[in-house]
Order: C-alpha cells, then sequence, then structure tokens
C-alpha cells in the first residue's frame, strides 16, 4: 500500500516531466541534390534557389557522378567573393559516392552563391538566401574589379552567371528548381 508522501513524490515527478521545458526538435536540414543526365554532359543542383532562416542547415546529398559545393569565397581556389563578409566559406570536397552528404548550418543573414569545383564551367551553381537578402551576392559579379586585394581573384564564368537564379526569385518563391 503506498502511503500518501509516496504517492505525492511520484505525482509532483510526473508533474515535473509536463512542465519541463524541453529543446525544441532541430528542424530538417534543408536538402539540396547534385545531379547530372545519363550522358553527364549536364550537371545541376535542384534546387537551384533556396530561401532559408539564419540557423537552418542545408544538407547537399550526392545523387550520381562526381560533385562538390563550394562557397565563393577567395579561400576556395581564388574564386570572388558572394557569400556574406562575416560568414564562413565551406567546401565538401569531391563527393564520389552516391547517396553521400555534405551539411552547413547558415547563421549569418545574406546571400550566399556556390559553385561544384568539377562542374562550374558548365553552370553547376546555386544561391542560398539567408533571411534578409545582403553581402556580396547582391551585388554584380565584377563588383570587386579594381579593389586592393582582389587581383588575383577568379571571376565567376559568364555560363554560371546565367544559371543563377534572381535573389528577388527566391526571396518570393522560396525554393527554385532547376530547368535541367
Amino acid at each position: 500500500m503506498m502511503r500518501r508522501r509516496g504517492f505525492l513524490e511520484i505525482g509532483g515527478l510526473a508533474l515535473a516531466a509536463l512542465v519541463t521545458p524541453r529543446a525544441a526538435p532541430a528542424a530538417a536540414p534543408v536538402v539540396i541534390h547534385m545531379e547530372n543526365d545519363a550522358s553527364r554532359v549536364h550537371a545541376w543542383f535542384d534546387p537551384v534557389g533556396v530561401f532559408i532562416r539564419p540557423g537552418q542547415t542545408v544538407r547537399w546529398i550526392l545523387d550520381a557522378d562526381v560533385h562538390a559545393t563550394a562557397a565563393y569565397h577567395p579561400k576556395n581556389a581564388k574564386h570572388s567573393l558572394r557569400i556574406p563578409e562575416a560568414a564562413t566559406p565551406w567546401d565538401s570536397g569531391l563527393m564520389t559516392f552516391k547517396g553521400g552528404h555534405f551539411d552547413v548550418t547558415l547563421t549569418v543573414e545574406g546571400v550566399y552563391d556556390y559553385f561544384c569545383l568539377p562542374h562550374e564551367n558548365d553552370g553547376m551553381v546555386g544561391r542560398i538566401v539567408v533571411g534578409r537578402p545582403a553581402g556580396p551576392g547582391t551585388l554584380p559579379f565584377d563588383y570587386y574589379k579594381g579593389r586592393p586585394g582582389t587581383g588575383d581573384w577568379l571571376p565567376v564564368p559568364a555560363v554560371a552567371r546565367k544559371s543563377f537564379p534572381s535573389v528577388q526569385q527566391i526571396v518570393a518563391q522560396k525554393v527554385v528548381h532547376s530547368h535541367a
């Protein structure tokens, strides 16, 4: 037979479990697929443009072939800066196993342009808008020309420039799929 004190202790523990604050479950990552056609001539990210909140995670998943995701940043093979100045650049390295993935959590608001190292010259690029659009990703592709310390930066190839969805389109639609 349970005594009143034991019953109150058990009841109090049960009540405490109901009111104890718990961490909210983390949101599922926003997924971007790394794809190409059967001929391996055309390669793309899908979606090519996404809008996320600061602190969300983006996950690139390799669907076929060999791909990479890297931020446009001078630390990545001298590419021009196309992410917010305060943001940390990423580089997945070459991914070779179907189903493999690479995650990045973006906390700084702004526009993040990125590319696939082996397929950048084929137009395999993407854009992420995190919160309020700002930073170099909102500027013309050649904004840095003539500025000190940028003389060895590589420009975004012309074919890649044509592959980016506009910032306005991403903000309005939230997800922009590739037309490849």
